[in-house]
């Protein structure tokens, strides 16, 4: 065979060879690349399994707070006076938001959070994770920048603090911070119990950082307790329109209001001019915020000679029928010359409030031993705080002394040199309508009046009290303080203002403090209208009729029945003497 043949004979032999050869490289192949698809799965699934688990979840799963809603504050009907409103707040995460800056421009011109504001927040803290952008979003403010899917912002829901009646029950309600924290009034006073705790939960968000299913519960939230006020709203919102009325009639700086059960030692009303309105407190003056009922304190002036007056009764050195000589109509006790209006002569000690003789309440003091007085102002709750856990309440101020001078107390019987707040003075009323008896006073409903403590004996409170029906009655200072239906028991004050620099000459405080109804008082209260024009300041003219119109309104919606259903006598004319 010729060697042509035998090379042709090979090469079908030569090809087959190599085809085959080739067939298990490529075989080879898929199977080499099998194998690690095989060992990478196991590695994925077996090996790393935790690890990615964990990875996948935290870019998808995330724990979330549940934000726990604040106690509501009520009036004492359930009427709300503070809740809460669920809030969208939007956050960043500024690691999250620097990988994707690219993405910013989408916020340009947005009204929530412009592009300009947010990359100022970001890059100032780029290692943070959380970042507050804005808080209490309606949500569709909220929706409007969640839509444009910039990475890293995403959102929670939270409360924001509400309150109904504004300034009508802001000095006494007061308000949170943005967190929800108590700041001023019930809101801090009372913000343990209001406070509630925070829950968590487990979410899956979606990649523009929306929730898009609730996972697990991992711990629920627990709300705050409610709170309900000893307040009327009713009650308050008329001594509220009523004492900015008179403030702004008498041209006043302000004023305070304080109106109180007597049976249980309830604050059924509490206001104060000039206010605010806590759900806008932008721009506030911060002397507004104050609740001066119990924190300012003033000289309550002749509303306390009913206090003078009860001393001496006790003491048994005098009745309402004692005659005292009130002659020439002014008396000189050291340096000091202690005048009255006019001189009213000989009058009884039931005058002596009636016409609200300085002269007459000096001479009563000065007869009796000189720890007396004080003594028993201080059972009366002057000199130390009533014990509402308002916040920043004054305890006032009474003198202690080993030794008084005679113009000390002779001052102090027609009430200077000893300070009081609005609350006190009703409080001490409030003891003299209880026959005596001295109950806590509380901001919050009472469901049972207390027993109380007895602080002067029950004839002498009731003797007090038919002699301040005679301060209402036609020849006292305090006419315009009637209420038609009832009869009224009460005491006007009129005190020159104490500045730093010592009294002021021209500047006074109209102050009245009365019960009602006089037979079986139900309301104390009292109204103290601050620095009024020269034109009218006698607590009887700027005080008094403040009292018949707001006790008058209470007694009605507290259906306590008439006491006087003759009413006012028509056509008694008007007066006003100097207390």
């Amino acid at each position: 065979m010729s060697a042509n043949k035998r090379k042709a004979t090979r090469k079908p032999v030569a090809s087959k060879r190599w085809t085959g050869r080739r067939w298990h490289l490529v075989l080879a192949f898929w199977l080499v690349c099998a194998a690690v698809l095989v060992v990478r799965a196991v590695d994925l699934q077996v090996v790393e399994h935790d690890f990615l688990a964990h990875q996948g979840d935290i870019r998808n799963l995330r724990v979330e707070p549940l934000a726990a809603n604040r106690g509501v504050i009520r009036d004492r009907n359930g009427r709300p006076l503070a809740v809460s409103t669920p809030v969208v707040t939007l956050w960043v995460n500024p690691q999250e938001a620097m990988e994707n800056q690219q993405q910013w421009s989408k916020l340009t011109g947005n009204p929530i959070i412009d592009r300009a504001h947010f990359a100022r927040r970001v890059k100032a803290h780029p290692s943070r994770e959380f970042i507050y952008l804005a808080r209490g979003l309606a949500p569709e403010q909220a929706e409007s920048v969640l839509s444009l899917g910039v990475p890293g912002i995403y959102s929670l829901t939270e409360y924001r603090r509400y309150y109904p009646a504004g300034e009508v029950t802001s000095h006494v309600v007061g308000f949170t911070n943005i967190d929800e924290q108590g700041q001023e009034g019930v809101e801090l006073a009372f913000d343990k119990q209001l406070t509630g705790a925070p829950g968590r939960k487990k979410v899956v968000r979606d990649l523009l950082g929306r929730v898009i299913q609730d996972i697990e519960l991992i711990e629920p939230a627990r709300p705050g307790e409610d709170v309900t006020l000893s307040l009327d709203l009713r009650l308050q919102y008329l001594a509220y329109k009523e004492l900015m009325s008179a403030v702004q009639r008498f041209g006043a700086t302000g004023g305070s209001v304080v109106v109180l059960d007597v049976k249980t030692g309830e604050v059924l009303a509490m206001v104060n001019q000039p206010g605010y309105n806590p759900n806008n407190r932008s721009g506030i003056n911060t002397a507004s915020l104050r609740n001066r009922a119990v924190t300012d304190l003033f000289e309550p002036g002749s509303t306390v000679k009913p206090f003078t007056v009860a001393a001496a009764l006790e003491q048994g050195m005098v009745t309402p029928a004692t005659a005292i000589n009130t002659h020439p109509g002014y008396l000189r006790v050291g340096p000091k010359t202690i005048r009255d209006h006019r001189d009213y002569g000989v009058i009884d000690v039931t005058t002596v409030l009636t016409k609200s003789s300085n002269v007459g309440t000096s001479k009563l003091a000065l007869s009796m031993d000189q720890q007396v007085l004080p003594a028993m102002l201080e059972r009366f709750g002057f000199g130390q705080p009533t014990g509402v856990r308002f916040p920043g309440e004054s305890g006032g101020v009474l003198p202690i002394r080993a030794k008084w001078r005679d113009v000390e107390r002779a001052a102090l019987s027609y009430g200077y040199g000893v300070s009081v707040t609005a609350l006190q003075l009703a409080q001490a009323y409030a003891i003299l309508g209880n026959q005596g008896r001295r109950v806590p006073l509380s901001m919050v409903k009472v469901d049972e009046a207390p027993q109380g403590e007895r602080v002067i004996g029950t004839d002498t409170a009731r003797a007090i009290v038919d002699m301040l029906e005679t301060v209402v009655g036609q020849l006292g200072t305090a006419r315009r303080a009637r209420i038609p239906g009832y009869q009224v028991a009460g005491k006007t004050g009129t005190v020159h203002k104490l500045t730093s620099t010592g009294y002021a000459e021209h500047r006074y405080q109209g102050i009245f403090a009365g019960l009602a109804p006089a037979t079986d008082p139900r309301i104390a209260a009292v109204v103290v209208i601050d620095d009024p024009d020269q034109s009218a300041y006698y607590g009887g003219l700027v005080a008094a009729p403040v009292f018949s119109t707001i006790v008058g309104g209470a007694l009605r919606a507290m259906h306590v029945p008439p006491d006087k259903p003759e009413g006012v006598i028509a056509g008694e004319p008007d007066g006003e003497g100097r207390t």
